[in-house]
């Protein structure tokens, strides 16, 4: 079994498993009873998800265009992945990875320009089971 990182709202791969939107906030306009079967989450965990004054950081960062912010956002999101909450929950879901199918994800259509691309790595340090 095994981790797939996605974007919500994409289609869903076969055997994909359980769907978790680490996102800050639910889709727009769509009612909660709606959110699986539009394929967005089955799970809504913001735990994973960058705080506001982070997310605020990556949005400026992918306007500007300029690496040094996107390097600066990702070690200050990795940062808010290291306090116990956060790692405990990247532990979990590394763990479940060898005997469950899930995915997590984000809407962002650029995972190089996303959190989730940092979740791919902080769980493949952790010895998470990643489909790419």
């Amino acid at each position: 079994m095994a981790i797939r990182i996605v974007r919500l709202g994409s289609e869903r791969a076969p055997g994909e498993g359980l769907r978790i939107g680490t996102v800050r906030r639910p889709p727009r306009g769509v009612p909660k009873s709606e959110f699986a079967s539009q394929n967005w989450y089955d799970v809504w965990y913001p735990n994973l998800a960058p705080s506001a004054e982070t997310m605020k950081e990556a949005q400026a960062a992918v306007a500007s265009g300029k690496p040094a912010q996107w390097a600066a956002f990702g070690r200050k999101f990795k940062s808010e992945m290291a306090e116990p909450d956060a790692s405990r929950s990247l532990d979990l879901l590394a763990a479940l990875s060898h005997q469950s199918a899930f995915s997590i994800g984000c809407y962002c259509e650029d995972e190089s320009h996303c959190h989730r691309s940092f979740l791919r790595a902080l769980l493949k340090e952790r010895s998470a089971d990643i489909v790419d």
